[in-house]
């Protein structure tokens, strides 16, 4: 894969996104629950596999999953394998989704990446905080619902809306 002129500079800007959705705390939304935040940050991360393919969207999941790991407001977070490791993969799934659909209507691979990119955060985040005994499997279900449905619609408006906007 060949970092091009272009995918430097949308790298660089969806990462700056990311960074501000940190600083600001707009990017992580603190609730009461297990799970301690619901999060808009992964959007950037979609939008970077989508826009540049998987190695853009990796870049931008690990300045997504860092400021998840320096902002840990819960034990689970401040675990790397949780915070950060699920978050390299975000933007992989989502371009591999948005590959397969756009060919037949670009909007439909854009709603799909969207969903697997929020489904691809959720699940593996949670997955791994179950299997590193952080929460138990029942509480993982049920932040899923709560959090993760929501997450998937605005991920999905967003990427929709602002993916139309700059795909080719």
């Amino acid at each position: 894969m060949k970092l091009t002129n272009r995918k430097i500079v949308v790298a660089g800007m969806l990462g700056a996104i990311s960074i501000v959705l940190g600083i600001s705390g707009l990017g992580l939304i603190p609730v009461p629950t297990m799970a301690g935040n619901v999060t808009i940050m992964h959007v950037p991360t979609i939008l970077g596999g989508v826009l540049e393919g998987p190695l853009v969207g990796l870049l931008i999941g690990l300045i997504f999953g860092l400021f998840s790991f320096m902002q840990a407001s819960s034990p689970l977070f401040a675990d790397p394998l949780v915070s950060i490791i699920p978050r390299l993969f975000i933007g992989i799934t989502s371009y591999l989704v948005y590959a397969v659909f756009k060919k037949k209507n670009k909007n439909l691979g854009l709603i799909s990446a969207g969903i697997v990119g929020t489904a691809t955060n959720t699940i593996l985040v949670l997955g791994m905080g179950v299997i590193r005994g952080y929460i138990p499997f029942e509480g993982a279900l049920s932040i899923a619902v709560i959090h993760g449905i929501p997450e998937a619609i605005v991920a999905t408006l967003l990427t929709l809306l602002i993916g139309r906007k700059f795909t080719r």
